[in-house]
């Protein structure tokens, strides 16, 4: 059976590589999503129009930025997303004074920072309070799962629900733009551990018109499990790393007769992803990196020997290897029986379902936090764990949908609280910042934030600030070819902006 080119993108060449080695391999290993592949001249007229279109100062200043700055201070991103939605009356804002209706059965506790409390839930994180911040004013009005996560990740003011996002999100702006102004290495530089991509059939992040190449690179499964690998990564034997290099190399004389009427020069493009592909398949570091046993069994067992606490040291592994945007969503069996956050009462018993996923929850991200901190990672890695809303303050009453982990049998009467995006939490830490206070506030009931607001734009502002990106001064052209900002709305939270900026 004949074997398909690779077309392009990342992903399509590690596939058609990885055939190479390995014949019996499976082409149906998980790759990271895109709108289908893209022909060459295609991939490039959306990546060099949007290129041309950064405007010269703006590039000037990232270029600037990463020539000052060497591999290891390089600023980094993780974000730890709960898909679904946490309940921020029940975790980091807690109401002990608002009435049954409203209140978390949850005791309040104090924190390592006087006047901060959280619920009993996370213990672990209130004793490192000092090490993050709090913003407590978090809202927009995206009511739906999609319209939340676009408006939270691409910046998409739109309230309504789309199947696709029509703005790329951060993370592949934020990949597009250092990809301009860094070396590849060894490992690519956009990376989803269990990746921020979907919501059931809603697709919530994505590269829209930056292009399918700057899309994750997705590292699915278990990586607590002992069988965990990540596929497409490292060629151990000297045979199969020669088979593949002859099959590049008779590649590359093809190409070169392509090449001799190429005028606008779209090989070169390609020749990055392909060398990106050919690391990950025979850098030692690339496969040392996603190597979980080399850790000291101590580190392992602090995260957890669960998914969510394996996922988040994988983060720390990769970002430590010099990766510079992570995602990581903390959904799956551990949330109880849909495996999100989304606890309405036809999904689960809120409270029970908070109490099941809460410690491994609190094990895995004070452990992050920690580590960021230990490592000395802390003033080039920022942390920031949030979802799309917040949960609604009363609590509702509804009939279960079905029994299972944190949930009564179908037709039971139990608690449940439902979406909530004009007030809610999330969590900062690292980046260089003055960590161990608390941003804005909610009233009373924890239904509207009333102080220090802050919307979507801003959140990922902040995010931009870090990561050394001018958000209002690079524009990039859209599927029309119309100029259009990277994020038209917001600014930089002042009070999450690096110590002494």
């Amino acid at each position: 059976m004949a074997q398909k080119s690779p077309g392009t993108g990342l992903s399509a060449w590690i596939a058609w590589t990885r055939l190479v080695v390995d014949p019996m391999a499976s082409t149906s290993a998980p790759s990271p999503s895109c709108t289908g592949p893209l022909g060459r001249r295609g991939f490039m007229q959306i990546g060099l129009t949007g290129f041309a279109s950064l405007g010269w100062p703006a590039l000037m200043n990232l270029r600037a930025a990463a020539a000052a700055a060497r591999p290891d201070q390089r600023t980094a991103v993780i974000l730890v997303w709960l898909r679904g939605g946490c309940s921020h009356l029940d975790t980091y804002d807690p109401k002990p004074e608002a009435g049954s209706d409203y209140r978390s059965p949850f005791k309040t506790i104090s924190s390592k920072v006087p006047g901060t409390q959280l619920t009993e839930l996370i213990p672990l994180q209130a004793k490192i309070a000092d090490k993050f911040t709090l913003l407590r004013s978090m809202a927009h009005n995206g009511p739906g799962h999609p319209s939340g996560s676009l408006q939270m990740l691409s910046g998409d003011t739109d309230s309504a629900d789309k199947r696709m996002p029509k703005l790329p999100d951060w993370m592949t702006i934020a990949h597009y733009l250092r990809a301009q102004t860094r070396e590849p290495g060894p490992l690519p530089n956009y990376i989803g551990v269990n990746p921020v991509t979907r919501y059931d059939s809603f697709t919530i992040a994505g590269p829209a018109y930056v292009g399918a190449g700057y899309a994750p690179f997705s590292v699915l499964g278990d990586p607590s499990r002992p069988d965990f690998s990540v596929p497409n990564i490292g060629v151990e034997s000297e045979s199969a790393t020669r088979r593949l290099s002859d099959r590049v190399a008779l590649r590359h004389s093809l190409d070169r007769l392509t090449r001799a009427v190429d005028q606008a020069g779209e090989m070169g493009a390609l020749d990055a992803f392909e060398t990106q592909a050919m690391n990950l398949l025979t850098n030692p570091a690339a496969r040392e990196a996603f190597d979980l046993t080399q850790e000291d069994p101590r580190t392992r067992e602090r995260y957890g020997m669960h998914r969510w606490g394996q996922q988040l040291l994988l983060a720390r592994r990769l970002v430590e290897s010099g990766v510079e945007i992570i995602t990581s969503v903390l959904d799956g069996p551990q949330c109880g029986r849909v495996g999100n956050w989304d606890d309405h009462a036809v999904n689960h018993h809120v409270f029970d379902a908070l109490k099941y996923r809460a410690p491994f929850f609190d094990q895995a991200v004070s452990a992050l936090i920690e580590d960021v901190y230990a490592r000395g990672l802390d003033r080039r890695v920022l942390v920031v764990v949030s979802g799309e809303f917040g949960r609604t303050p009363r609590i509702s009453q509804v009939a279960s949908s079905g029994g299972g982990v944190a949930s009564a049998p179908a037709g039971t009467v139990q608690p449940g609280r439902d979406h909530w995006p004009r007030a809610f939490t999330n969590l900062w830490a690292g980046g260089g910042l003055q960590t161990g206070g608390v941003i804005g506030a909610s009233d009373k009931r924890g239904e509207d934030a009333i102080d220090r607001i802050a919307r979507p734009g801003d959140f990922l502002a902040t995010i931009y600030q870090h990561l050394g990106i001018e958000a209002e001064k690079i524009y990039l052209e859209d599927f029309t070819g119309r100029p259009v900002p990277i994020l038209p709305h917001g600014r930089p939270i002042p009070e999450l902006t690096a110590a002494g900026v």
